[in-house]
């Protein structure tokens, strides 16, 4: 663990995050980190972060090295199988499979994690344009943290968003602006900097962007060559320079900033200068998203006391977080099932209900996802409702990492590896009382051990990251 030092006061929320009194490198901060920026931890890289620093630990993320023997030797190879299988069988329900098990198994969680937000981004249904959403996903993955325009320029040329967005019946004299209005709105400015004027212009730059055997293609004969103005500039502006337009304007950075803190933060959770002070960086550095997200998860700000248990899990979160940190890999839980598991807490991969995406925050705990996220616990402790041949060990898990002889203990490892510490002690005899008075005189076995795990991963704190 890193020693402590001094508080260094700053206004700055993006300085690099040091250990201080009253903010030091412990247990909490490191299941943090992992639980917001990559589905969780198991109890062997939680241990190895928090013998090392911070700086080790975010590096490790950034880089895609975070992960120890979780991830499979055969990895590059299933995970391609499986996509080729869901492929030839134009199956987007083995497609969400594929994906969760790159989730769970993949070196790169953090990766996996930014693919997921671009995917809500970006937000585009198979339910309109099928299995295109497969290549729209690799884009995600592979510039997930590149600047932002490389990212831009490929997912607005690929099939997959311009069907979706109708742009093959956009063309000169009959202008679609679907396609300009969420580049707009949706993809780069958010609402406010553009007037409805600018969005038919943007329409008219856009015209003659088609999809033709499953390619991007700029129809010249479907393209009006006259002047436009977007934005206050004017030209006779095709696609690419209204993306270079869009890229160019402030706003664009600051909603990107204001994105990028609502992941990693929570709507709202951060100041508007802070967004303000990211949105720059961005700015001086061609929107170079691998900086920005380096930045936030190495800043003081993502480790401050207010930013620990602050934001509410999604359901990939709830769902592939819980299998990791709880060791399920050799056998591995079915990912079809946890695919399907998450669906029904309300993200189905693949089909965001429309062009906004998912709501989050609250919205992802209601009534009924509530009562599913235990459900979901429950069903993956017995095992063979997820694909397992038998009940998950959790006493078993806990005595290989020297927890788990009496009910204090046992209970204080899981409320380690699955929350970073107990809430408090208040917290601790809920979950004992809950037990029973008959369990509780009793030794800790295999089935009121998984009853106990089932409790934490049900109650309100573990709905918090």
């Amino acid at each position: 663990m890193s020693k402590a030092t001094p508080r260094e006061p700053t206004a700055n929320p993006w300085a690099p995050y040091r250990p201080v009194t009253g903010s030091p490198w412990d247990l909490r901060r490191v299941v943090h980190l992992h639980r917001r920026a990559a589905f969780a931890a198991t109890w062997e890289e939680i241990q190895r972060d928090l013998r090392d620093s911070p700086a080790a630990s975010v590096d490790r993320l950034l880089t895609g090295k975070a992960r120890l023997r979780s991830v499979p030797e055969s990895f590059s190879g299933a995970a391609a199988r499986l996509a080729r299988l869901a492929a030839e069988a134009g199956d987007t329900e083995r497609l969400a499979a594929w994906w969760v098990y790159r989730m769970l198994f993949g070196p790169d969680p953090l990766g996996e994690r930014l693919t997921l937000f671009w995917h809500n981004h970006f937000a585009t249904s198979a339910a309109k344009v099928g299995m295109a959403v497969h290549r729209q996903n690799e884009i995600f993955r592979r510039l997930a943290q590149a600047p932002f325009g490389e990212l831009l320029g490929e997912v607005v040329r690929d099939p997959a968003l311009l069907l979706w967005l109708d742009a093959q019946a956009n063309r000169k004299g009959k202008p679609n602006e679907n396609l300009g209005r969420e580049l707009m709105e949706l993809f780069t400015l958010g609402i406010g900097p553009y007037t409805e004027g600018d969005v038919r212009e943007a329409a008219r730059a856009l015209t003659g962007w088609t999809v033709a055997g499953g390619q991007f293609r700029e129809e010249e004969s479907l393209h009006d060559p006259g002047e436009k103005t977007i934005l206050g500039r004017k030209g006779r502006w095709r696609g690419g320079d209204l993306l270079r337009i869009l890229l160019e304007h402030p706003a664009t950075a600051e909603r990107l900033a204001t994105r990028l803190c609502g992941l990693f933060f929570g709507e709202g959770a951060m100041s508007a200068a802070g967004i303000r002070a990211l949105a720059a960086g961005l700015r001086a550095r061609r929107l170079d998203i691998g900086w920005a997200v380096g930045t936030v998860l190495r800043s003081r700000a993502f480790f401050a006391e207010t930013n620990l248990r602050s934001r509410i899990l999604g359901p990939f979160e709830y769902v592939v977080g819980a299998a990791r940190a709880l060791e399920l890999f050799d056998p591995a839980p079915n990912t079809l099932v946890l695919a399907q598991y998450a669906a029904n807490l309300g993200q189905r991969l693949f089909y965001p209900p429309n062009v906004g995406g998912w709501p989050e925050g609250r919205a992802w705990l209601g009534t009924r996802a509530a009562v599913g996220r235990a459900n979901y616990a429950a069903a993956l402790l017995r095992g063979e409702d997820i694909g397992l041949p038998g009940p998950a060990d959790a006493l078993g898990l806990a005595q290989r990492h020297g927890r788990g002889r009496d009910w204090k203990e046992l209970l204080g490892f899981y409320a380690d590896l699955l929350l970073g510490g107990l809430p408090d002690a208040a917290w601790r005899e809920r979950l004992l009382a809950a037990l029973g008075p008959k369990h509780r005189r009793q030794a800790p076995n295999g089935t009121t051990a998984r009853h106990l795990v089932g409790l934490i991963l049900a109650c309100p704190e573990a709905q918090l990251l």
